[in-house]
């Protein structure tokens, strides 16, 4: 039924213009690649593989890495890619997918960084959140399946009562908007779409102590099905704060049953590292919003 509605192109029509009339600025897919990102890096790194402009190919090689970043920035929402990361030895690489302000004083970001692992070893993915300029809240998941044998929906979901990243439909993190006992929460400034593909091979896998392979490059990363729904900056002010957005409705204001079992089976059987539970970085206790 809702399908049906948004293919009319009569209801579409009239649906865009009741937004306009209400102030709100809702930004929904379809999305594509040439007319809503731009190439911020080594645009011969990055190749269109369909004639949609839904599907992309990034490369690294022994000159460059690459990346891209939406022409617009978001004040809340959905954003996901579904992604195929480097298949076989990618070791001492970073296939990375987030959210930034890219204001360096009180910087707020939300990252899934996609560490390359030797062959046989599982990937690793780690998640970071950087509130009001301040960052170092790493927690990394070993991946349960192969990331590089099929593409796979990588989401964040930003509303006004928590930050959740999923992996498919499991989520992996959940951050909870806290700002009542001090917890510096991302709500006060639009952020944009990046993603990028390089080497780090002095931190990336097992510390360092992996280095990359170059006899094995070029590397390569798939991305498609672009979807970011959100308050599109600029815009009307009202749409950040509009309770009736769908992001901010009842069934996305806390985890499903379902939802809350998926998060507690990869909290026990795939975390690997959580810097809540870091005593010789914390040793007078974690920071408050760990206990959140």
């Amino acid at each position: 039924m809702y399908m049906a509605f948004f293919k009319n192109p009569f209801f579409l029509l009239l649906s865009l213009w009741a937004l306009v009339l209400s102030g709100v600025c809702v930004w929904g897919k379809p999305v594509t690649f040439l007319q809503d990102f731009r190439v911020t890096w080594s645009d011969s790194h990055i190749r269109q593989i369909d004639n949609q402009g839904t599907a992309i190919q990034l490369i690294l090689d022994r000159n460059s890495g690459c990346g891209f970043a939406s022409k617009s920035r978001y004040m809340f929402g959905r954003i996901s890619m579904k992604i195929k990361l480097i298949a076989g030895d990618s070791a001492g690489t970073v296939t990375a997918f987030y959210m930034s302000s890219d204001t360096d004083a009180i910087r707020d970001e939300l990252d899934f960084e996609f560490l390359g692992n030797r062959s046989g070893q599982p990937y690793t993915v780690q998640t970071n959140i950087y509130a009001h300029g301040k960052g170092g809240r790493e927690q990394r998941v070993n991946l349960w399946f192969d990331p590089s044998a099929q593409f796979h929906t990588y989401t964040i979901l930003w509303n006004h009562h928590h930050i959740v990243f999923y992996v498919d439909e499991f989520p992996i993190r959940v951050y909870k908007n806290d700002v009542a006992r001090g917890v510096a929460y991302p709500r006060m400034q639009g952020m944009g779409v990046y993603s990028t593909l390089w080497e780090a091979d002095n931190w990336a896998t097992r510390g360092g102590l992996e280095k990359i392979d170059w006899r094995k490059a070029p590397f390569y990363a798939y991305y498609k099905d672009f979807d970011i729904e959100g308050c599109q900056l600029p815009g009307p002010t009202s749409c950040a704060s509009n309770a009736s957005n769908w992001w901010e409705g009842a069934a996305y204001q806390a985890l499903t049953p379902t939802q809350a079992r998926l998060y507690r089976w990869v909290r026990i059987n795939h975390i690997i590292y959580d810097y809540c539970q870091d005593k010789p970085r914390f040793p007078l206790g974690p920071p408050p919003e760990c206990l959140s």
